[in-house]
Protein backbone atom coordinates (compact mmCIF):
# COMPACT_ATOMS: atom_id res chain seq x y z
CA UNK A 1 0.00 0.00 0.00
CA UNK A 2 2.56 2.96 -1.18
CA UNK A 3 3.78 5.88 -3.69
CA UNK A 4 6.62 8.41 -3.32
CA UNK A 5 4.24 12.18 -3.65
CA UNK A 6 2.26 14.39 -0.94
CA UNK A 7 -0.94 13.49 0.35
CA UNK A 8 -3.79 15.43 0.00
CA UNK A 9 -3.42 16.50 3.33
CA UNK A 10 0.08 17.96 3.45
CA UNK A 11 -1.00 19.33 -0.27
CA UNK A 12 -3.73 21.39 1.69
CA UNK A 13 -2.70 21.64 5.60
CA UNK A 14 0.67 23.80 3.83
CA UNK A 15 -2.02 26.45 2.63
CA UNK A 16 -3.65 27.98 6.13
CA UNK A 17 -6.09 30.42 4.59
CA UNK A 18 -7.91 27.68 2.64
CA UNK A 19 -9.92 24.84 4.36
CA UNK A 20 -7.96 21.59 3.94
CA UNK A 21 -9.53 18.85 1.52
CA UNK A 22 -9.48 15.24 2.16
CA UNK A 23 -9.73 12.21 0.29
CA UNK A 24 -13.00 10.70 0.63
CA UNK A 25 -13.82 7.45 3.11
CA UNK A 26 -14.99 4.97 1.47
CA UNK A 27 -16.07 1.32 2.55
CA UNK A 28 -16.73 -2.25 0.98
CA UNK A 29 -17.55 -5.58 2.62
CA UNK A 30 -16.73 -9.14 1.22
CA UNK A 31 -17.10 -12.95 3.37
CA UNK A 32 -17.81 -10.73 6.42
CA UNK A 33 -14.83 -8.23 6.28
CA UNK A 34 -15.31 -4.72 6.29
CA UNK A 35 -12.42 -2.74 4.08
CA UNK A 36 -11.91 1.34 4.53
CA UNK A 37 -10.52 3.13 1.15
CA UNK A 38 -9.91 6.46 0.76
CA UNK A 39 -12.07 6.40 -2.55
CA UNK A 40 -10.00 4.16 -5.05
CA UNK A 41 -9.59 0.17 -4.74
CA UNK A 42 -6.68 0.39 -2.14
CA UNK A 43 -7.47 -1.04 1.29
CA UNK A 44 -6.64 1.10 3.71
CA UNK A 45 -7.07 -1.22 6.64
CA UNK A 46 -9.88 -4.04 7.59
CA UNK A 47 -12.37 -5.25 10.29
CA UNK A 48 -13.54 -8.94 10.60
CA UNK A 49 -17.13 -8.20 11.50
CA UNK A 50 -17.48 -11.25 14.19
CA UNK A 51 -14.04 -10.37 15.75
CA UNK A 52 -13.83 -6.70 15.55
CA UNK A 53 -10.64 -6.54 17.98
CA UNK A 54 -8.67 -9.24 16.02
CA UNK A 55 -5.87 -7.75 13.41
CA UNK A 56 -7.28 -9.27 10.33
CA UNK A 57 -4.22 -8.40 7.93
CA UNK A 58 -0.81 -10.11 8.34
CA UNK A 59 0.80 -7.21 8.02
CA UNK A 60 -1.23 -5.47 10.73
CA UNK A 61 0.09 -8.41 13.14
CA UNK A 62 3.59 -7.99 12.41
CA UNK A 63 3.47 -4.43 13.33
CA UNK A 64 2.83 -6.01 16.66
CA UNK A 65 6.64 -7.56 16.55
CA UNK A 66 7.53 -5.23 18.91
CA UNK A 67 6.50 -7.32 21.67
CA UNK A 68 9.08 -10.37 21.19
CA UNK A 69 11.09 -7.64 23.65
CA UNK A 70 8.51 -5.64 25.43
CA UNK A 71 5.79 -7.75 27.34
CA UNK A 72 4.28 -4.78 28.90
CA UNK A 73 4.34 -1.58 27.31
CA UNK A 74 2.90 1.50 29.27
CA UNK A 75 2.88 3.61 26.45
CA UNK A 76 1.94 2.62 22.79
CA UNK A 77 1.30 5.36 19.92
CA UNK A 78 -0.09 4.61 16.21
CA UNK A 79 0.96 7.56 13.28
CA UNK A 80 -2.25 7.01 11.22
CA UNK A 81 -5.75 5.44 12.25
CA UNK A 82 -6.85 2.96 9.36
CA UNK A 83 -9.37 1.06 10.89
CA UNK A 84 -7.80 1.38 14.29
CA UNK A 85 -7.00 -2.24 13.96
CA UNK A 86 -3.94 -1.45 15.57
CA UNK A 87 -5.48 0.70 18.49
CA UNK A 88 -8.36 -1.21 19.18
CA UNK A 89 -5.79 -4.42 19.14
CA UNK A 90 -3.52 -2.69 21.84
CA UNK A 91 -5.80 -1.01 23.98
CA UNK A 92 -7.59 -4.69 24.87
CA UNK A 93 -4.55 -6.64 24.75
CA UNK A 94 -2.59 -4.52 26.91
CA UNK A 95 -4.81 -2.97 29.86
CA UNK A 96 -2.23 -1.30 31.94
CA UNK A 97 -0.90 0.82 28.67
CA UNK A 98 -1.59 4.51 27.44
CA UNK A 99 -2.68 3.99 23.72
CA UNK A 100 -2.35 7.04 21.40
CA UNK A 101 -3.76 7.27 18.13
CA UNK A 102 -3.03 9.87 15.77
CA UNK A 103 -4.92 10.55 12.68
CA UNK A 104 -5.43 14.09 10.95
CA UNK A 105 -8.46 13.15 8.64
CA UNK A 106 -11.43 13.45 10.97
CA UNK A 107 -13.53 11.63 8.85
CA UNK A 108 -11.36 8.53 9.51
CA UNK A 109 -11.77 9.39 13.43
CA UNK A 110 -15.90 9.20 12.68
CA UNK A 111 -15.92 5.94 10.58
CA UNK A 112 -13.87 4.54 12.53
CA UNK A 113 -16.09 5.18 15.75
CA UNK A 114 -19.14 4.44 13.94
CA UNK A 115 -18.13 1.48 11.30
CA UNK A 116 -15.20 -0.05 12.92
CA UNK A 117 -16.15 -0.12 16.66
CA UNK A 118 -13.51 2.22 17.85
CA UNK A 119 -14.15 2.77 21.49
CA UNK A 120 -14.20 6.14 22.94
CA UNK A 121 -11.31 8.25 24.65
CA UNK A 122 -11.05 7.59 28.31
CA UNK A 123 -8.31 7.47 30.83
CA UNK A 124 -6.15 5.11 28.54
CA UNK A 125 -7.38 5.69 24.97
CA UNK A 126 -6.52 8.82 23.22
CA UNK A 127 -7.06 9.39 19.26
CA UNK A 128 -6.61 12.69 18.25
CA UNK A 129 -6.86 14.44 15.60
CA UNK A 130 -3.84 16.07 14.39
CA UNK A 131 -0.88 16.33 11.52
CA UNK A 132 1.70 12.75 13.35
CA UNK A 133 4.62 15.41 12.10
CA UNK A 134 3.33 17.27 15.08
CA UNK A 135 3.07 14.78 17.18
CA UNK A 136 6.40 13.06 16.84
CA UNK A 137 8.14 16.95 16.70
CA UNK A 138 6.89 18.16 20.23
CA UNK A 139 9.35 17.93 22.93
CA UNK A 140 6.32 16.73 25.63
CA UNK A 141 6.32 13.30 23.49
CA UNK A 142 10.03 12.46 23.32
CA UNK A 143 11.53 9.61 25.26
CA UNK A 144 7.93 8.35 26.48
CA UNK A 145 6.86 5.55 24.00
CA UNK A 146 7.86 1.86 24.04
CA UNK A 147 6.01 1.22 20.85
CA UNK A 148 5.52 3.14 17.56
CA UNK A 149 3.52 1.93 14.93
CA UNK A 150 3.89 4.18 11.83
CA UNK A 151 1.22 3.48 9.03
CA UNK A 152 0.64 6.68 6.99
CA UNK A 153 -0.80 6.34 3.91
CA UNK A 154 -2.76 8.74 1.13
CA UNK A 155 -5.54 7.73 -1.20
CA UNK A 156 -2.94 6.42 -3.67
CA UNK A 157 -1.39 4.21 -1.15
CA UNK A 158 1.57 3.45 -2.96
CA UNK A 159 3.87 4.95 0.01
CA UNK A 160 4.39 6.67 3.46
CA UNK A 161 3.45 10.73 3.07
CA UNK A 162 6.28 10.94 5.85
CA UNK A 163 9.03 9.57 5.20
CA UNK A 164 12.17 11.76 5.34
CA UNK A 165 15.24 11.05 7.76
CA UNK A 166 14.27 13.91 10.16
CA UNK A 167 10.73 12.17 10.23
CA UNK A 168 12.49 9.49 11.28
CA UNK A 169 14.62 11.51 13.91
CA UNK A 170 11.84 12.57 15.64
CA UNK A 171 9.82 9.18 15.56
CA UNK A 172 13.06 7.90 17.26
CA UNK A 173 12.92 10.82 20.08
CA UNK A 174 9.83 9.87 20.72
CA UNK A 175 11.56 6.31 22.12
CA UNK A 176 12.43 5.79 25.31
CA UNK A 177 15.98 4.13 25.04
CA UNK A 178 14.01 0.35 24.96
CA UNK A 179 11.80 1.73 22.64
CA UNK A 180 10.80 0.07 19.00
CA UNK A 181 8.89 1.79 15.93
CA UNK A 182 7.46 -0.60 13.47
CA UNK A 183 6.58 0.67 9.70
CA UNK A 184 4.26 -0.72 7.11
CA UNK A 185 6.02 -0.36 3.78
CA UNK A 186 5.36 -1.57 0.37
CA UNK A 187 8.82 -3.57 -0.92
CA UNK A 188 8.24 -3.43 -4.20
CA UNK A 189 8.65 0.45 -5.23
CA UNK A 190 11.38 2.99 -4.47
CA UNK A 191 9.72 4.48 -1.87
CA UNK A 192 10.76 1.30 -0.03
CA UNK A 193 14.58 1.79 -0.29
CA UNK A 194 14.38 5.61 0.56
CA UNK A 195 12.57 5.04 3.82
CA UNK A 196 15.04 1.85 5.10
CA UNK A 197 17.91 4.72 4.76
CA UNK A 198 16.40 7.50 6.80
CA UNK A 199 15.24 4.76 9.46
CA UNK A 200 19.40 3.61 9.44
CA UNK A 201 20.16 7.29 9.52
CA UNK A 202 17.78 7.45 12.67
CA UNK A 203 17.64 4.48 14.34
CA UNK A 204 20.22 2.04 16.41
CA UNK A 205 19.23 -1.28 13.93
CA UNK A 206 16.83 -1.76 11.24
CA UNK A 207 15.18 -5.42 10.57
CA UNK A 208 13.13 -5.61 7.33
CA UNK A 209 10.28 -8.74 7.45
CA UNK A 210 9.14 -10.98 4.44
CA UNK A 211 7.22 -9.64 2.51
CA UNK A 212 3.10 -10.49 3.04
CA UNK A 213 0.11 -9.23 0.86
CA UNK A 214 0.31 -7.22 -2.20
CA UNK A 215 4.27 -6.61 -1.32
CA UNK A 216 3.86 -4.59 2.28
CA UNK A 217 7.23 -5.16 4.19
CA UNK A 218 6.98 -3.96 7.93
CA UNK A 219 10.16 -2.73 9.19
CA UNK A 220 11.11 -2.56 12.62
CA UNK A 221 13.23 -0.37 13.69
CA UNK A 222 15.01 -0.38 17.34
CA UNK A 223 16.71 2.49 19.11
CA UNK A 224 19.17 0.61 20.80
CA UNK A 225 20.40 -2.34 19.06
CA UNK A 226 18.95 -5.73 20.25
CA UNK A 227 20.40 -8.94 21.03
CA UNK A 228 18.98 -11.34 18.90
CA UNK A 229 18.82 -14.53 20.98
CA UNK A 230 16.74 -17.22 18.86
CA UNK A 231 16.46 -19.11 21.28
CA UNK A 232 15.14 -16.59 24.15
CA UNK A 233 13.15 -14.98 20.79
CA UNK A 234 11.40 -18.59 20.12
CA UNK A 235 10.36 -18.88 23.64
CA UNK A 236 8.58 -15.52 23.78
CA UNK A 237 6.93 -16.01 20.49
CA UNK A 238 5.36 -19.02 22.18
CA UNK A 239 3.91 -17.15 24.90
CA UNK A 240 2.34 -14.49 23.06
CA UNK A 241 0.45 -17.04 20.55
CA UNK A 242 -0.82 -18.57 24.10
CA UNK A 243 -1.84 -14.96 25.15
CA UNK A 244 -2.63 -13.16 21.86
CA UNK A 245 -3.13 -15.53 19.04
CA UNK A 246 -0.78 -13.56 17.36
CA UNK A 247 1.43 -15.52 14.90
CA UNK A 248 4.65 -14.49 16.62
CA UNK A 249 6.36 -17.98 15.39
CA UNK A 250 6.58 -16.66 12.06
CA UNK A 251 8.18 -13.57 12.95
CA UNK A 252 10.99 -15.25 14.51
CA UNK A 253 11.52 -17.09 11.14
CA UNK A 254 11.53 -13.88 9.18
CA UNK A 255 13.97 -12.39 12.12
CA UNK A 256 16.27 -15.72 11.18
CA UNK A 257 15.90 -14.99 7.76
CA UNK A 258 16.90 -11.23 7.71
CA UNK A 259 19.88 -11.69 10.10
Amino acid sequence: MLIKRKSIEQQESSRPARKPRYAPVTLSELNGVRYLHFGTEWVQGAMRLRKPDWLELEYAQQMMAWMLWIPQPLRIAQLGLGTAALTKFCYRQFPGAQVCAVELNPSVITVCESMFKLPPNDERLSVLEMDALDFVNDAANHATLDALQVDLYDATARGPVLDSADFYTACANCLAPHGIMTVNLFGDHPSYAKNVKAMKFAFGHVICLPEVHDGNVVAIAFKTRPALDFVDLAARALEIVADSKLPAKSWVKGLQSAA
